[in-house]
């Protein structure tokens, strides 16, 4: 690659530019100053392109930059010694320059800040109805599927059921392996001071079946398969498939949302289930090394002390954080508006705002359930 060069002649009573080398964008860099500090008197200028080997949009917009200078002090500007191809672009890139340059914005004040409060706030409120509107639609599609269960597309619903259940298996049960030994180990300290170690059973079991073994499972699942949901559909919303599928009288709430629902409302119980046998398992071996509770002795309290209802909530929460993923993972993806980076962050606003509304049912769940006194 020949590097630009910029030469200036003011020998004679014109001005004369002499532009050479390769014009590409990434070696513009060599010859901007020259371009920026040229200041045309207003005369006749002529260009000589006749060393310009190479030339890209970049380049283009260089020279024609400096055209728009000269003109608008009122002089003119010649071109010599451009091929035709070259001429082509620089007329091109002229003809689809601003007639102006873009306004300062100039700082924020105030009301620019009350202004954008007042558009996210508008914004909110559409996105909102919106996703009402998509958890209506998708309850609908949900019950006539239940009604007609033949409309259920079973191999989709198997391989959800694979991708969001059974590869989640091992991170799920190490999760709550870990879960549980960081239990034991932390209540195992507090409780020692005041000789009450035998009740760190009851800790681990009630802090896990009601409560972090179903939270944690969930908050997993929005980050691992939400996410994965929404970059696959909204993917296909990118490459039109979505508008393919209209075209062909399929519906893609039936195609694409029902399968992904109806696996989570299948798997997330089965792997709160998991989460809570291996944080149990977790927490009764730590208290057998660091408080000597044998497994008979941990698995006699756990029967005596923590009812069927410590259990039962968490199961209970199951299907609706399931729910709330899914409709939240699959509404954020039919949301993308047409490029890689609209998927991206939609993905992240999925995963985001799944973990925020699971954490705040949960909390919900939790007063109702202190209200009834369960």
């Amino acid at each position: 690659m020949t590097p630009p060069t910029f030469t200036t002649d003011l020998d004679t009573d014109q001005v004369h530019l002499q532009i050479s080398g390769d014009l590409h964008t990434q070696s513009l860099d060599m010859v901007e100053r020259e371009f920026a500090n040229f200041h045309p008197n207003g005369g006749t200028v002529t260009v000589d392109l006749t060393g310009v080997k190479a030339l890209d949009t970049g380049g283009a917009w260089l020279i024609a930059s400096l055209v728009r200078k000269v003109k608008s002090s009122g002089g003119q500007v010649e071109l010599h010694g451009a091929t035709a191809a070259h001429s082509a672009l620089i007329e091109t890139v002229s003809r689809n320059m601003p007639d102006e340059p873009a306004p300062d914005p100039g700082k924020p004040d105030f009301l620019d800040w009350v202004a954008r409060v007042g558009e996210r706030t508008v914004g909110g409120w559409k996105d909102s109805l919106s996703l009402l509107e998509f958890l209506g639609l998708t309850l609908h599609r949900l019950v006539r599927t239940i009604l007609m269960p033949r409309r259920l597309r079973r191999a989709a619903l198997v391989s959800q059921m694979e991708e969001t259940g059974l590869k989640a298996i091992p991170i799920v049960a190490l999760m709550g392996f870990l879960i549980g030994v960081v239990l034991a180990f932390q209540g195992a300290t507090q409780l020692k001071q005041f000789g009450a170690e035998i009740f760190v059973v009851e800790l681990i079991s009630i802090s896990v079946l009601r409560e972090l073994g179903i939270l944690l499972t969930a908050i997993i699942v929005a980050g691992r398969s939400g996410s994965a949901f929404t970059a696959s559909i909204g993917s296909m919303k990118v490459q039109e498939e979505i508008d393919a599928m209209r075209t062909l009288g399929l519906d893609p709430i039936e195609v694409l949302v029902i399968p992904r629902v109806v696996a989570l409302l299948i798997m997330l119980p089965i792997l709160g289930f998991i989460a809570d046998i291996a944080a149990l398992i977790g927490g009764g071996l730590m208290s057998w090394i660091d408080l000597g509770v044998s497994p008979g002795m941990f698995v006699t309290r756990l029967k005596e002390n923590t009812g069927i209802w410590q259990f039962a909530i968490g199961m209970i929460k199951a299907p609706f954080f399931a729910l709330v993923i899914g409709i939240i993972a699959c509404w954020q993806a039919l949301q993308v508006k047409g490029s890689a980076q609209s998927v991206g962050q939609r993905t992240t606003a999925s995963v985001v705002q799944a973990i925020f509304l699971v954490i705040a049912l949960d909390a919900m769940f939790s007063i109702f359930f202190s209200v009834l006194g369960v």
